[in-house]
């Protein structure tokens, strides 16, 4: 094959009042303006290698301005995720002119957060480019592992709240359901996470630093947000009083795009994210007085709002901001939609035909007096009409059973930063309890109970009582989840309406998760059952007679062995560690939070440790482990950076005892994502999915690793308890309390303290954390994990220990077993089919957009 030119031609422009990008000039020959979309052709199918090779050098020429011998890997990596962006720009474009001609209602999916991981992968997998590019890429003399490598992910979600929408908004796209997901383009998004002496450290995540070639934004669609000031009483042209809110300041929303693109079937949906800038950026005559600073000080304050992901907030002005940040992208999102995507003229009595907006927990709830506010101040409708038209445009998905994830605002802080949303608030707290006292006279507490407005211990508004009250469904995130929201956390709502509440279980994309996460594992499947199951994940079903087929258990393993051994040489580079592939891999991945129990797995590993060092036990009696950590705790977590000091302590002294080496070793990988989390997930042999039951909503990582092979060793909570249902009790290793046996035991009195001194295992196990053994005698390091759990522990670790360790003994006696532990992976990877997010989307069709 004759090497590429090192520049091509440059491209004629294309006239096009379709594009919505300012760079669709550069796609391809002019058409006649009288086409119906004047997409241009360059990357249209078929595609071929010369062709993409084309393409990839005009970008590299025109696009970079360098030529492929003076480029920069960076250079290739912004040239290549550009050819692959306009190829699925033509689909973009597609997409919205058929679904402009025949409009559909639309989904409007509205999420603090979306943890999307690298793009390029996902794109050339949903594009079918993967080959092509390979090939193209080693055409120009280019290894494409490094250019996937150089991609920065973009830190915009903190765990499995934004990775499920990222997952949902994939899989509403591969189904074809017009969506919108609206979010904020924050600027460092979460933090990047580094250890300084086993201490979390938070870094700026610079995630924009080297160019963002997967948005664009749309300046020209910019929207003002206002905040502050007062309302006054006016009277309209008709004679009728009017409220008109008089802001005080605003910002505006700048709207950046990113393809969203199904799974090969030519569609791409938009995710929509919010940057702020301020409407009065820069102010010259201040600058030329020499007053640099305050020149730009508008600037600096507006852009504060997306500056990063959930800014801490025990201050006031962290919970102003946070405020600040949740209404910014809901009003632009709701403006967007309104002005912008429906038709001029739309008659907006017809809103619920055309759109549901999906509330992500409770950080978007805000939209919904917004939405008051527009069709009422803006659009002059009545008080009841409007509530009609809001009460169907509204689902709230709530991701929590935690008091404190419930979010309230001070009716102070939301007066005094949205004084026309705080009226509206109170007026449809108003009606609702005439509703309540008239479905239960006489009933004053409980009146008091359903209020959107706590009055203890300050006044303040419950924003799970007002998405409540306005949305059409109300849904958990899994069975148990949902039955505990319906009966212990929302009880009166969903006694007074009880076809409100329903369920929808969780899902993940099998796109990113398996199919490009586990190529091995996606191979053998293919192979064994053909294709089609990547986008109907209950196919998995048919892999079940193969788990009595001792070729393919065979095969599963050298699978298993090769992710290992894949993750060994990522963990080298990324972060230098050493990780035999031999061990069994325990995996624990997830946000910091105590009701994660991080603390119970440190203990089962301190426990094994002690054991060996007292002589207790041959070290020849412990079945070799690496125990792998992933996670961040919120910067204003202290004892949650306490645990992961701990963590780190307990690490470097087992990996540094030669008694051990080869047994035991622990690992804690900084900056856990979802890029180390494509590589960890299929290397897993055991998943730790042990929060206290009826804590957990229903975690998605529980459900990666069940389809990646991993098994589970888990309470019944959460999704855990339908991973078990389906994967059988044979497969999974269940401990631990119930939920009701949990709350029996808050209720007779929790005292961890007599679990310490009745059971000698946690005895020995606390008293050497305590000891300061892992701290070189520093009895006090430990102090506050050690402290906690022995006075306080709020979420039982104590009570659930002994439990924990003989079901260990379990995972031990059965990984013996090599051959049968193989089956077992194999069925969990079988029935696992029903935690695809395709499913969890037909779900939300089925029972709460359309239903």
């Amino acid at each position: 094959m004759t090497e590429p030119a090192e520049m091509v031609p440059a491209l004629p422009p294309v006239v096009s009042d379709e594009s919505p990008s300012t760079d669709a000039n550069l796609m391809g020959p002019s058409f006649e303006p009288t086409h119906p979309l004047a997409i241009a052709p360059v990357l249209q199918p078929p595609v071929t290698v010369d062709r993409f090779v084309e393409a990839f050098l005009h970008e590299l020429n025109y696009g970079q301005g360098v030529l492929l011998s003076r480029s920069t890997v960076n250079d290739q990596y912004l040239a290549l995720a550009r050819t692959v962006r306009r190829f699925m720009m033509a689909g973009w474009l597609e997409t919205g002119a058929r679904r402009r001609a025949h409009p559909e209602k639309m989904v409007g999916y509205l999420s603090a957060e979306y943890l999307l991981g690298r793009q390029l992968g996902n794109a050339l997998l949903a594009t079918n480019l993967q080959d092509i590019a390979e090939s193209a890429m080693r055409q120009c003399g280019i290894d494409i592992s490094t250019l996937r490598a150089q991609e920065v992910e973009p830190g915009l979600g903190n765990g499995g709240l934004g990775r499920l929408a990222a997952c949902f908004v994939d899989s509403l796209a591969t189904m074809d359901v017009p969506c919108i997901g609206y979010g904020i383009r924050y600027e460092y998004g979460i933090f990047r996470q580094t250890f300084e002496g086993g201490r979390q450290v938070e870094v700026p995540d610079s995630w924009l630093a080297l160019g963002a070639p997967w948005e664009f934004p749309h300046p020209d669609r910019r929207v003002q947000v206002d905040f502050g000031g007062y309302t006054e009483t006016t009277t309209d042209a008709a004679g009728r009083a009017r409220t008109r809110w008089v802001p005080s300041w605003n910002v505006l929303g700048i709207p950046y795009h990113i393809m969203v693109p199904g799974f090969r079937n030519g569609v791409v949906n938009t995710l929509r994210l919010w940057g702020a800038e301020a409407s009065h950026a820069f102010d010259l005559q201040i600058f030329n007085s020499g007053d640099y600073e305050e020149a730009v000080r508008a600037q600096t304050f507006a852009e504060n709002i997306s500056k990063v992901l959930y800014p801490e907030d025990s201050t006031p002005q962290g919970k102003e901001l946070r405020l600040q940040q949740q209404y910014f992208f809901v009003a632009c999102s709701l403006h967007d939609y309104i002005e912008n995507t429906l038709p001029h003229g739309f008659d907006l009595h017809e809103l619920p035909e055309r759109i549901i907006f999906q509330l992500n927990d409770t950080h978007p709830v805000i939209a919904i007096p917004e939405l008051m506010r527009i069709l009422i101040d803006l659009k002059g409708f009545e008080w009841d009409e409007a509530w009609a038209i809001t009460r169907k445009c509204f689902a709230y998905t709530c991701h929590t059973l935690l008091p404190e994830a419930l979010e309230v605002w001070s009716v102070d802080l939301l007066g005094r930063l949205l004084p026309r949303h705080l009226e509206i608030i109170y007026r449809i707290n108003e009606e609702f309890l005439l509703e309540v006292q008239e479905a239960y006279p006489g009933e004053e507490m409980r009146a008091r109970r359903m209020s959107i407005i706590a009055e203890h211990p300050q006044r303040s508004v419950r924003m799970a009582y007002l998405a409540t009250v306005a949305a059409t469904k109300v849904n958990g995130v899994a069975a148990l989840h949902s039955e505990l929201l319906r009966d212990k956390v929302l009880p009166d709502f969903s006694s007074m309406w009880p076809d409100k509440f329903t369920n929808v279980t969780n899902g993940v994309t099998p796109r990113r998760f398996v199919r490009m996460a586990n190529r091995r594992l996606s191979t053998l499947i293919t192979e064994t059952i053909g294709e089609g199951w990547v986008t109907d994940l209950e196919r998995l079903r048919e892999l079940e007679p193969y788990a009595d087929d001792a070729s393919f258990r065979e095969e599963f393993r050298d699978v298993k062995l090769a992710n290992k051994e894949r993750l060994v040489s990522l963990l080298r580079v990324r972060d230098g560690i050493e990780l035999p592939t031999e061990p069994m891999l325990d995996v624990m991945v997830k946000r910091l939070h105590e009701y994660k129990r991080q603390t119970l797995k440190l203990l089962h590993i301190v426990s094994l440790y002690q054991s060996v060092i007292s002589g207790e036990r041959p070290i020849e009696d412990i079945t070799p482990r690496t125990f792998v950590f992933g996670a961040k705790a919120a910067p204003g977590y202290h004892l949650a950076k306490e645990i992961i000091f701990a963590i780190n302590s307990v690490a470097a002294v087992i990996d540094a005892d030669k008694r051990v080496a080869g047994r035991l070793s622990v690992v804690f990988p900084a900056n856990y994502n979802v890029t180390l989390a494509e590589k960890l997930i299929p290397a897993a042999d055991l998943s730790e999915q042990i929060s206290l039951a009826g804590k957990e909503a229903s975690g998605t990582g529980n459900m990666k690793f069940a389809l990646n092979g991993a098994l589970t060793i888990g309470t019944d909570d959460g999704a855990n308890v339908e991973i078990r249902e389906l994967v059988g009790d044979d497969n999974f290793f269940l401990f631990g309390m119930t939920e009701p046996e949990v709350e029996k035991l808050a209720a007779t009195g929790y005292d961890p303290g007599t679990y310490y001194e009745s059971d000698p295992r946690i005895k020995a196990t606390i008293d050497l954390l305590a000891s300061g053994y892992f701290n070189s005698g520093d009895r006090g390091a430990l102090a506050p994990v050690v402290d906690n759990l022995v006075h306080h522990d709020p979420y039982m670790v104590l009570a659930d220990f002994a439990s924990y360790l003989d079901v260990q003994a379990r995972v031990d006696t059965a990984y013996a077993d090599q051959d049968d532990w193989s089956r077992k992976a194999i069925l969990n990877v079988a029935r696992s089919g029903f935690f695809s997010s395709d499913r969890s989307m037909k779900d939300y069709l089925d029972r709460i957009w359309k239903p």
